[in-house]
């Protein structure tokens, strides 16, 4: 059993990186299985419906199978946070990636639409709601995990490299497509190759399983149940007594979704589709954004270490609208150099960094997972389902589209974090942090 953090505990010790790094490349490894789907929506398109369906009609229907993965989150994000609430953080971590993980070496298995007709779509989106019924574990525990695990001082810094690391199974996945795309050639691609990433997805992902073996319970959990402060219906609670935290962490979601979907889910594809880019430029100048994205997060949590998660929100607030502003601008204005806005356009996404801190703060010890996964999951689902179609269909008309979002989004993290307000925490939570 992990030792109780002390408030002598000032930095992170080698017990805290060797729990982080276990944590980040477990969620890395998920996340690859989750987001590989997007990288390939093109050839999938291809592959799964009618070939006399108009292209962009197959690209917006296999986003659309992609989006309904968000929408199975709710339901797995809530039963699976009751029971990590009600048995402990380490249980629930460990199976969401093995829900993970079966469904992604099933889609490398499944058969195409020439094979087997309407069948196959129709497989692929089940398969995807198991995933996003996984996913939606995922990430609440994840965040919970950590945030338990770190000292107080430096909850941001944990946070932030806990999300570089989730992150970084969006590179995997970027990586694996830019890879893909060099040795194949499009005819390859569809006959087999698009097969490689998900078969790939699943032994990792039961990798992933191994890894979290070697994990301990945190130490807040152990003092809650030691203190017998678990809640009988964690759910329910939160809805009864924290309804009014609901919408800022609902906001703040949606802000931290705005910031991963613009540069690593649409834009990759809109330099293919609208853009002409070869698909292996646009994968390459994905992975060098989620790079900077990674860094940014890192940087991010240094920062709400400094100076707090309120004024951390403001501050990256500002930057997204105007990261993103740069990116499009290089893209639409054919500048020299579209890698170097884009890798500025990742680091001043670096809200994605802050938002974990400002969630776990708004939830007590005893619902936390609960309350984050109710209010993430519903509103990650809905955003992540509807911003993709919207920005996919809406940019023949404008490129600009993708900016305008940034700047709306950008306005909800400034006004939330205007009327942010955390709830004080109970006195056995503080002393399981080492506040006290």
């Amino acid at each position: 059993m992990t030792a109780m953090i002390t408030p002598a505990a000032t930095a992170l010790s080698r017990s805290d990186y060797r729990t982080l790094g276990l944590a980040a490349l477990g969620g890395a490894l998920e996340i690859y299985d989750f987001i590989i789907f997007a990288f390939f929506a093109a050839t999938l398109s291809q592959l799964f419906f009618p070939p006399q369906m108009p292209e962009w009609l197959r690209l917006l229907q296999t986003f659309g199978i992609f989006a309904t993965g968000y929408l199975a989150r709710p339901l797995g994000g809530v039963l699976m946070a009751h029971f990590a609430d009600r048995l402990g953080r380490k249980r629930m971590f460990s199976l969401s990636m093995l829900m993970m993980a079966g469904p992604c070496l099933l889609i490398g298995l499944l058969p195409t639409y020439a094979q087997i007709g309407y069948l196959a779509p129709l497989l692929l989106l089940c398969l995807r709601l198991l995933q996003g019924a996984a996913v939606g574990g995922e990430v609440p525990s994840a965040w919970t995990f950590v945030a338990e695990h770190a000292p107080a001082r430096h909850r941001g810094y944990a946070l932030g490299l806990l999300q570089a690391g989730l992150t970084m199974g969006y590179l995997l996945g970027a990586l694996t497509a830019t890879l893909l795309a060099e040795t194949f050639s499009p005819q390859q691609m569809q006959d087999y190759a698009w097969r490689l990433p998900f078969l790939l997805g699943g032994p990792l992902g039961l990798f992933g399983v191994w890894l979290r073996r070697w994990l301990n319970e945190t130490p807040v959990f152990v003092t809650m149940r030691a203190q017998r402060a678990e809640r009988a219906y964690p759910l329910l609670e939160v809805l009864r007594v924290h309804r009014r935290t609901l919408l800022p962490a609902a906001a703040l979601t949606c802000v931290l979704t705005t910031a991963v979907i613009i540069p690593v889910v649409v834009t990759p594809t809109l330099l293919q589709q609208h853009f002409a880019w070869p698909a292996k430029q646009a994968f390459a100048l994905g992975s060098l954004g989620i790079v900077f994205l990674n860094l940014g997060c890192v940087i991010a949590g240094r920062v709400t270490d400094r100076i707090g998660p309120v004024r951390s929100l403001a501050l990256y607030s500002l930057l997204l609208p105007l990261g993103v502003g740069l990116l499009y601008a290089s893209l639409i204005g054919g500048w020299r150099w579209p890698g170097l806005a884009y890798a500025l356009t990742g680091l001043c996404c670096g809200i994605v960094g802050v938002v974990p801190s400002a969630m776990i703060s708004l939830f007590p010890a005893d619902i936390r997972v609960s309350g984050i996964a109710i209010t993430y999951n519903i509103a990650y689902s809905l955003w992540a389902s509807a911003a993709p179609l919207l920005l996919i269909a809406a940019t023949p008309w404008s490129p600009w589209v993708s900016v305008w979002l940034g700047l709306a989004m950008g306005g909800v993290g400034l006004f939330t974090a205007s009327r942010f307000r955390a709830p004080k925490a109970p006195a056995w939570e503080n002393a399981a942090y080492g506040r006290v």
